[in-house]
């Protein structure tokens, strides 16, 4: 529990903490790098299933060439 500020007046130790979980800011720093990578790895998988899949489309049949033909098209206008 957070400390009371009816009174400013006195030690600093006497008030007690300011802010909630007091001591457990290392944990959450790990936790938060944790989630962090993690939540990169999974969006990482996730691109490359994604691109995978597209790659796979334009494989089939004549997608690839027309993909380049409209594109070569853009380039000259």
């Amino acid at each position: 529990m957070t400390g009371n500020f009816t009174n400013w007046d006195g030690n600093i130790i006497d008030i007690g903490p300011i802010y909630p979980f007091v001591g457990a800011e290392m944990l959450m720093v790990i936790l938060l790098l944790v989630l962090w990578i993690g939540w990169h790895i999974v969006q990482i998988r996730m691109e490359n299933r994604q691109m995978d899949n597209e790659a796979l489309a334009l494989r089939q049949g004549d997608n690839l060439q027309r993909v380049l033909q409209e594109e070569h098209t853009l380039e000259r206008m």
